[in-house]
């Protein structure tokens, strides 16, 4: 199956959407981006509920933009899932399954067989959402919708059910879109990413890529590059873009033909803090020491920022296990910071970041 949205624009009052074009076959398309980007537009126009104002969207070749709803054959999960509450949970994903085998095959996909003669009252948040799944997909549809179903969960039910549904999505073979503006759930479920803003994609990848190729500053701090700084490129050799900090000239591997003045960026994953493991390869490195203004820890990770004492910036690091137990990461401690040429990226200047 391959949906494919061209030049697809739909427009409100204060808002317009697109044009997008993109096309997905049988992956799952993970959509992320701020609250009022666009994204549930998105799957509102796939799905029917929205017509656009231009563009076409087919499946397979066959338009969908004058089919009726009913008959477009694409299911949708929603954020509250939408059950029946005077019905059971057999007889929510009953009212849309053909036959009993599709009840069974999802029922013990998604393990809810303990449940089905609750109703919804009666359902924790996660079960009413496997509940809301296993009907829409009881229903055999050729394109499967959800717009942020995990997002209303505790943590600990999110995360088993991340891990769920990816299990789930890759015995299905059909174009999955994800919407959401939570990047770990993007990065665990998507094959690839779109990042949306003001209506529009920024860049559609891998995760890697998105993470590791960010085109432009809105993509690389939204998918958790707090490190961006403005800088000068004074220069270029045959390795790529030279440019100042302010205070310190570093070498990059960009090749770089806009503005002079551009804003860089180092994704905190690519920082190694401490003794490193690279200084064979110091040439293709910048190491720099630093003193220790701040750390959090979030979960088994702890985010170190860095005042570079020679560059006149700071840079957040990313630290796990056993790296915390081996180092002193205590504020006011000096510290040596470490990433490769290849981690640099370029971007036009940004003021509204």
């Amino acid at each position: 199956m391959t949906l494919t949205l061209t030049d697809v624009t739909t427009t409100y009052e204060n808002f317009t959407l697109g044009p997008l074009s993109f096309a997905i076959d049988n992956e799952v398309l993970a959509v992320l981006g701020p609250s009022g980007s666009g994204k549930t537009t998105i799957l509102s126009s796939v799905a029917g509920i929205v017509q656009p104002d231009a563009g076409s969207i087919r499946l397979n070749g066959r338009s969908l933009v004058d089919c009726p709803i009913e008959r477009r054959d694409v299911g949708v999960v929603f954020q509250d899932g939408a059950l029946f509450p005077h019905m059971t949970a057999y007889e929510n994903i009953a009212y849309a399954a053909p036959t009993t085998e599709h009840i069974d095959r999802y029922t013990r996909l998604l393990d809810i067989d303990h449940i089905l003669d609750r109703k919804p009252g009666a359902l924790s948040g996660g079960e009413r959402q496997r509940v809301a799944l296993a009907r829409t997909l009881a229903a055999d549809p050729a394109v499967l919708l959800l717009d942020e179903p995990l997002s209303s969960l505790d943590a600990p039910i999110r995360r088993r059910l991340r891990g769920d549904l990816r299990t789930l999505f890759q015995t299905l073979d059909i174009p999955v879109i994800y919407v959401t503006h939570d990047q770990r759930t993007a990065t665990a479920l998507g094959d690839r990413l779109a990042i949306v803003k003001a209506g529009m994609i920024e860049q559609i990848g891998t995760p890697q890529v998105i993470r590791d190729a960010p085109t432009t500053a809105f993509v690389a701090q939204f998918t958790g590059n707090e490190n961006l700084f403005d800088v000068t490129v004074t220069d270029h050799n045959e390795h790529g873009a030279i440019i100042n900090t302010g205070e310190q000239t570093l070498q990059t591997t960009v090749t770089w033909t806009g503005d002079n003045y551009v804003t860089a960026s180092v994704h905190p994953a690519r920082i190694q803090v401490g003794p490193q493991s690279m200084r064979d390869l110091q040439s293709q490195c910048h190491s720099f020491i630093g003193t220790i203004i701040q750390q959090l820890t979030e979960g088994s990770m702890t985010r170190v920022t860095v005042a570079i004492q020679t560059a006149d910036i700071t840079l957040t690091a990313t630290v796990h296990p056993p790296m915390t137990h081996r180092l002193s990461l205590v504020p006011d401690e000096t510290i040596e910071v470490t990433f490769p040429l290849t981690a640099i990226h370029l971007f036009q200047q940004d003021w509204l970041r």
